[in-house]
This record gives structure tokens, sequence and C-alpha cells, in this order.
């Protein structure tokens, strides 16, 4: 009944995702808004995070 036929298992390693780990200093009050932003919508801060600077690289503009 193994429906795996011996097929090895395949992990990535971590980091090869696309995704980098930093370290941000972040203001406390936003930090706050944040997480009420999070519970509000039940994204996670590192995906709201995500999203917010997305937004904000695509829309920059430059004077």
């Amino acid at each position: 009944m193994n429906t795996f036929n011996n097929e090895p298992l395949k992990i990535k390693r971590r980091g090869e995702d696309g995704n980098r780990v930093i370290s941000v200093r972040i203001k406390e009050e936003t930090l706050t808004a944040l997480d009420k932003i999070s519970s509000e919508t039940n994204y996670s801060r590192n995906e709201l995070i995500n999203i917010i600077l997305k937004h904000g690289v695509e829309n920059i503009i430059i004077e």
C-alpha cells in the first residue's frame, strides 16, 4: 500500500524560496499599527510588511 513508490523527498534549502531574512528597526507606533491591521485582516505581520513594501516599491516617485 505504498503510494509514494519510493520517490525521494525533495526539500529546498532554507532561503532558496526567493526570500531573504533581514533585520529592520521600526518605530513602536508603526509596529503597533501593523499589529492592529494584522489582527483585523488575519494577515501575519510579515505578510503585511511584504504587501506594503511591494506596493511602495512599485509606486514610488523619486524627485
